[in-house]
This record gives structure tokens, sequence and C-alpha cells, in this order.
């Protein structure tokens, strides 16, 4: 496949509900962010539209590096001893490492066109970071980013790839910001750096709060991995009952599978296992609760219906920044809810294994997120999951979308190899604990 996909193509059409509506702000109407969200991102969210023209401006950029590669991994199916094939869909060949970038170039191009001359985020890998960054390069907006700051410690060279991309760059938490100010040693939580952001974009006309993952406009946008993906494999006369992706909040598992979801409704086949693979550090789709919460620490921003381990839950450390969010996306968290997707939580050192022995076998370093991924479909491929109680397993084939690439993350595969990590399991009782007071989605108030 060689041309490029010139339509988003939209999962709420077929889903059978509507989404939960969201609750008004914790902190008050009175807050909020300085520059409202650009109406056609806004419809984007809410419209039961299935196709959406992606601007020509943005087509110009995809076409720098879209389509990505899909290919069968034999390879690394033999070395796992697979039982079905796997096929990878790579989206690390860009200059952010990742598929955050599909979105941060949309979103970008809206905001330019609505008038903001700055956007402001949170990341915790990085990945969204650079995105953003490099989007803004691209559309002359000013960019400051908040990085997790045990993260950028562990990752120094996101940052310095972010500050060559023109971006300003603040370790979170930082002395920026108010929340920021009373946070200080608390520097592992995606939640606060998303918070800052959201309280630094407050302050000034002409700057607005971005965000990479979680929010339905922005897994829109990454439907042009499971578009390609689908039209990919039918190329190749390839045929898979099973979609894996890594999920932080879960925009690259949300594009590359609802894509094959939605084709599937549509054409009245069995629905394939659509598996999320998360970090036990934060398994908000194995462990947690359906419920009303804030996607960041200032409650300024709508409490959204998601299924979450609670936004005040301190979060173990790990390579895999990019995980490390507290909730998941309103969208994956219905459908979850609904029974259409599966989920299963893997430790950051199986990742970590999983993606070794793709480098070893494909010729391409998975970044530890997709690592997860990685580990979960070799689980599917060899013994199978259990979710809920069900067994799973695939019969025909495996598609996995190996969402970014690890070579800003070689200190963590040294960490690996000098056999210095350990797997972090959120504990039962402390998420029961920061989760007690949520009010469970269907709940009166």
């Amino acid at each position: 496949m060689n041309s490029i996909v010139k339509q988003w193509h939209s999962a709420l059409p077929h889903l059978g509900y509507d989404l939960p509506a969201d609750q008004p702000p914790t902190a008050g109407t009175a807050g909020g962010v300085a520059v409202n969200l650009p109406l056609q991102m806004a419809r984007q969210s809410l419209s039961r539209q299935e196709f959406w023209d992606i601007p020509e401006p943005v087509l110009d950029q995809y076409r720098r590096y879209r389509p990505t590669p899909l290919w069968h991994a034999k390879d690394f199916g033999e070395a796992i001893g697979a039982k079905v094939p796997i096929y990878v869909k790579y989206e690390g060949g860009n200059v952010s490492g990742s598929h955050k970038l599909n979105t941060a170039l949309a979103q970008a191009h809206y905001y330019q066109r609505a008038g903001v001359r700055e956007l402001v985020t949170g990341t915790g890998a990085g990945q969204w970071g650079t995105a953003l960054a490099a989007a803004c390069a691209v559309f002359s907006l000013r960019c400051t980013v908040f990085m997790v700051g045990d993260s950028l410690t562990r990752k120094p060279y996101r940052g310095t790839l972010m500050r060559m991309l023109g971006a300003e760059l603040h370790a979170s938490p930082s002395g920026r910001t108010t929340i920021g100010s009373r946070m200080v040693g608390d520097g592992n939580s995606l939640a606060l750096a998303i918070g800052e952001a959201v309280e630094y974009a407050r302050d000034a006309d002409g700057r607005a709060f971005a965000i990479g993952s979680g929010e339905t406009y922005s897994i829109l946008h990454q439907s042009v991995i499971g578009v390609e993906a689908t039209d990919q494999l039918g190329a190749l006369g390839a045929d898979v009952d099973a979609v894996v992706g890594c999920v932080g909040a879960g925009s690259n598992f949300g594009g590359v599978a609802l894509p094959v979801f939605v084709a599937a409704a549509k054409t009245a086949r069995p629905q394939p296992l659509l598996l999320a693979a998360e970090s036990t550090a934060t398994p908000k789709l194995t462990k947690g609760v359906y419920a009303y919460d804030r996607t960041d620490a200032t409650g300024f921003g709508p409490s959204e219906a998601m299924y979450t381990v609670g936004s005040n839950f301190t979060i173990a450390g790990s390579h895999s920044a990019g995980l490390r969010f507290h909730g998941s996306a309103k969208l994956l968290s219905a459908m979850r809810r609904h029974g259409q997707i599966a989920a299963t939580a893997v430790g950051q050192q199986e990742a970590l294994t999983a993606a070794r022995t793709f480098v070893q076998h494909e010729g391409v370093l998975p970044a530890p997120e997709s690592g997860h991924a990685l580990a979960a479909a070799a689980r599917l491929a060899t013994t199978g999951v259990t979710d809920r109680g069900e067994h799973l397993s695939a019969r025909d084939g495996i598609l996995v979308c190996v969402s970014g690439h690890g070579y800003l993350d070689l200190g963590a595969y040294e960490q690996h190899l000098a056999g210095q990590l350990r797997d972090e399991h959120a504990d039962d009782d402390l998420i029961e604990l920061a989760t007690a007071t949520l009010q469970p989605v269907g709940a009166k108030p």
C-alpha cells in the first residue's frame, strides 16, 4: 500500500450507545483553559459522522512518513513459539519516534487556525511532548512542555530533542505553577504534569492546552493506523482475529483497533478480540473502577467517565512512562464496560524481554511501552490470556501496534541487561483508597 489515507474514520456511529456526558470541573466553572477547543475538534468528539476529511496541510505532513510499514514478524513469532502469525504495524519512523505525531499535526493545524499562538502540554515518556514540539514548529506556534520529572531524568535526550525542535521544557513539578510549587518532590505523576500545563495555559491570552491521548478527537486522528493496517493486511491476503496495543490513555490502541472493530461491524463479521496491554504499575482496565474522575491534578477540566485507579493514586516508577496515566480514555472505557475490549497487565521486565527478542529477530528496537503490547501479543499467540475469568486466544492471526521506537530509552535497556529492574505492582488496597470517593458511572451525584 503506497497511497495516503485521506480521511479519519470514527467508531462512534458503530458503538451501539452514547458515551456518558462529562461532569463540570471539580475546581469550579470560573477556571477553564484560556482558549476553547477548536470547533472542528469538538465536533469530532461528539458527532456520529463516520468519515472526516484530513485537512490538506496535515496531509502534506503525513506524506513525509505515511503510510507506515506493516509486516509479518515471522522470526519473532518463531522465537516465541507463536501458534498463529503476528503482524506488526510500526509507528516509530518519524521525528517524534511514535504515533503521537498523527494527532499533534492535526491539533496544531486546528489551533493555529483558531488564532492560538502557543500550545502547552504535559508529557510522560516525552513522545507526546516531542510530537507536539515538532507539530508546533511546522505550524509556527510556540510550544511549552511540562514533562514528568522522574521520566526526564531517565530519558534526558527526549528533552534535548524537544528543545532542538524549539520547545520550552520544564521538569514537573516545576516552580512555574501554583500546583507545581505545592507538589515539589513528587516527580512521578503525569496527572501533575498535565495539571501544570493546564494552569500555565490559563495564564495568558493566545495560549491553549493540548492533550495527546485520551480525548476522542485524538483517537480519531490515530485511525489512520488501523485504516492503513486493514488495507495492508488485505494486500497480503492475511486475516487476523485479534488486535493488540499498549494503553496509557489509549490513543495508539484505539487508532489500530477501532478501524478493525468498525470494519467487522459494517460487514457483520465476527468481532475480533481487541486486547489492551497496560502496565502492572497502573492497571486501570484490569483493577480500576468505572467512575467519574478528573483528567489532571488541578480539577479545572471536566470529570470524565473512565476506568481509573484514581487521579490521586501514587504510581510507582517505571521505564514505561507513557503508560503511567491513572485512567483510560472515556471512549475505550465505555467499550470496556460494554465488553467490546479486553485487557491484560504486563510487568516491565516481561515487556523489555519481549522488546529485546523483537529487536534481535526483527531489527527494530521498540519503546518500552510497545514492549508491553509485544509481550501481550506473545501471550496471546502462545498460552493465551485470561480477562475477567475468560480464557482468550487467537486462531487466525494477531495484529500488534509497535507504537514507537526505543532508541531514546537505552538507559532502560541497559538496566534491563544488568538485571537492575523489578516489576511494580499496584496495591489493591491503595487503589480502593484512591477511588473510594469517586462517583460510579450511572450513580446519582
